[in-house]
Order: C-alpha cells, then sequence, then structure tokens
C-alpha cells in the first residue's frame, strides 16, 4: 500500500461544523419546495415536517440504541490493508441501521397512508424490500463480527439474496403497475421496455445497495449523501405523493444517524444501513419510473463502485509474471483514493456532499425539461 500523505483539514472544518451545514442546506431545501410549491395548505404532503420529524425521532432513538450496540460488544472490525489512519475506529459500534432504518420505514408508511387516505402499496413494498436488504446487511454484519474478521457471507450467496428481493420487488410492480415498464427521460423521451424491464428492475435494487454499501467507508459520508439523494428524488416525484413522503422520512432518518455517525464516529451504519439505503433509493427510482433521475442523482455512488470494478480490472491486467500487478488508484473505493493522496476525511465528506447536492440540482432540472 503506498504511503499516505499527512492529511490536514482546514482549522475550521470539523465533523460538528459539517453536521450543522448538511442540516441547514437539507431544510432549506425542503423548505424552498414546500414554500415554491404552496404545499403548506396541506402540512401532511409537505416534505419539511416529516423530515424533521423523522430526523428527532431518529436522534433520539440513537441515544438508548448506540450504547446498548456498545454494550454488545458490536465493535466494527478494521482492515489492516486500508488507511492506517481507520485503525483507531476499531471498536466503534456498528449495525447502526438497525435504528435508523425502520424508524424512517415506519414513520413513511404511517404518514402517506394519512397524507393520502389509505394505505400505500408504493410505500409498503419498498419498506419490504428495505427490510429484506436490511436482513442481508445485518447477516453479514453479524458474520463479521462473529468471525473476527472482515469476511461475512459469501459474495455469491450475498448476491442471490439480494436478487430474489429485487425479483419479488419487480414482481409485484409489474403486476400492480404496468405502467412502470415504461421509462421515462428528459426531453419527451419514452422508452417502453416490456419484458425487457424485468432484468433491469432487478439489476437497479443489487447495484444501488452495494453502490451505498462502497461508499460507507468514512464518518458520516453514506449517511449525509444518501439524505441529500434522498431529498432531491423527493423533490422530482410531485405526481407521487405517498413516495416523496417515504424520500423525506428516509432523508430525515439518515440525518438523525449521522448526528451520532459525524467525526469522529461513535457508531457506523454498517451492511444493515447500507444495503438498506441502496434498497430505498432504487424503489423509488422503479416506483416512480425516474430511473434516469435516479441515475443522476446517484452517479457518486456508481462511479465509487466503477472505481473498484476499474481497480480490480486493472490490476489483473497487468499482473507479471510474479504475480503482481499494478494499482489505478492508490486504493479502492474512490474515498480511500483521496485520502492516501492527502486529503483529510472530513475534507472527503465535504466534498462528496457538494457533488451529490449538484448531481441533485441537475437532476431536478433535468426532470422539468
Amino acid at each position: 500500500m503506498p504511503p499516505t500523505k499527512t492529511a490536514v483539514a482546514p482549522q475550521f472544518l470539523t465533523g460538528r461544523w459539517l453536521f450543522g451545514l448538511l442540516s441547514a442546506g437539507l431544510l432549506m431545501a425542503a423548505v424552498a419546495y414546500d414554500v415554491g410549491g404552496d404545499r403548506w395548505d396541506a402540512p401532511l404532503q409537505t416534505l419539511t415536517l416529516p423530515l424533521l420529524l423523522s430526523f428527532a425521532l431518529t436522534v433520539l432513538i440513537g441515544v438508548g440504541v448506540v450504547p446498548l450496540l456498545r454494550q454488545l460488544k458490536t465493535g466494527q472490525v478494521i482492515r489492516e490493508d486500508g488507511p492506517q489512519s481507520h485503525l483507531k475506529k476499531s471498536g466503534t459500534p456498528t449495525m447502526g441501521g438497525i435504528f435508523f432504518v425502520p424508524t424512517g420505514l415506519l414513520l413513511a408508511v404511517l404518514w402517506a397512508s394519512l397524507a393520502v387516505g389509505q394505505l400505500s402499496g408504493s410505500v409498503v413494498a419498498i419498506a419490504l424490500l428495505a427490510v429484506w436488504y436490511a436482513a442481508i446487511g445485518w447477516w453479514d454484519d453479524w458474520q463479521v463480527l462473529r468471525r473476527k474478521s472482515n469476511r461475512g457471507m459469501s459474495a455469491r450467496l450475498r448476491l442471490l439474496l439480494e436478487a430474489v428481493g429485487a425479483a419479488l420487488f419487480c414482481a409485484w410492480l409489474v403486476s400492480t403497475q404496468p405502467a412502470a415498464t415504461t421509462i421515462t427521460a428528459p426531453w419527451g423521451w419514452v422508452w417502453p421496455l416490456g419484458v425487457g424491464f424485468i432484468p433491469l428492475a432487478v439489476f437497479v435494487p443489487m447495484a444501488q445497495g452495494n453502490a451505498l454499501n462502497l461508499t460507507d467507508g468514512l464518518d458520516g459520508l453514506a449517511g449525509g449523501t444518501a439524505a441529500i439523494a434522498l431529498l432531491a428524488l423527493g423533490t422530482i416525484m410531485g405526481t407521487h405523493p405517498d413516495l416523496q413522503i417515504l424520500a423525506a422520512t428516509m432523508s430525515g432518518a439518515c440525518l438523525g444517524f449521522v448526528w451520532h455517525n459525524h467525526h469522529p464516529a461513535r457508531v457506523f451504519m454498517g451492511d444493515t444501513g447500507s444495503l438498506a439505503l441502496g434498497a430505498v433509493l432504487a424503489g423509488l427510482g422503479l416506483a416512480s419510473q425516474q430511473l434516469w433521475e435516479l441515475f443522476i442523482v446517484s452517479g457518486l455512488f456508481f462511479v465509487e463502485s466503477l472505481s473498484v470494478i476499474a481497480q480490480v480490472l486493472y490490476y489483473k491486467a497487468t499482473k507479471g509474471p510474479d504475480g503482481v500487478g499494478k494499482r489505478l488508484l492508490r486504493m479502492a473505493p474512490l474515498h480511500h483514493h483521496f485520502e492516501l493522496g492527502g486529503w483529510s476525511e472530513l475534507r472527503v465528506v465535504s466534498t462528496f456532499y457538494a457533488v451529490v447536492a449538484v448531481l441533485g440540482l441537475l437532476s431536478w432540472l433535468v426532470q422539468r425539461t
């Protein structure tokens, strides 16, 4: 592994300051959307109120759960071949997804039911998909803790279970919303995929879940970027008020989690949280027929995935007689490449927040073309 350059963050850039900036940005975006759309005439259909309530509940629940996770000795096992600065994080409780994911999902089901006057099948279906992915992540986290190593369940079994959950969600979507097989795109383009929608609908949750999982490598990174991406999606699904509420409550839950997870983190979300977040994002994009906008707003997550794929392929392609290849990046995923290049953890996280915010704005603009 190449030597790490000294990482120095600006003196004003602290985890608490960055969390405050993230919170202010999300709140201003939600309020601006609600005011601009005259949504305060129907408070239950605003984005601001469910976001704030979900945030508050997650923070309060986390106050009780985080110490419990510590008592249960769910300390994260840190990779020895990762950045050396991360070794001090060993022992920080993981599996944080068990308190913020259910909070956001349950609140979404209840709030959406009140807002639209009936139980939302779409919200329930996406919530079940997220719970399935969270269960896969929990089992993987548990295996890591039990074995005291970074080896959880086999990649083949994990992908198989993810595919089963995605296939069940796809079957529900096609049987209840046949129009979902038609994908809308900017400039009035419409792509009726028909049967071709099925492999796409199975692939998207798997890709999104694993992309979020790879992004979860720095304090506040996955939770903060997911909060931004979710709220951005919420602002472009005006014809789906129930899905907007789900996006808002999950954004608030992510923000509440970052309260406990900002640098220096007191808890990690683990695969339990990251896989579930990917499932929610994928479900929202599929159910709202806005996969194009999902692709844009999730651009950072997919770049993180591509950085790992490129690193592996390049290493294999350049492997010499000694069996050793060259590295395309200092380390993959991409956020570690910047760390080893001398960026502080806070600088990487703040930059990635800004990138996702710009992508969210871009997706909002594209949706209106």
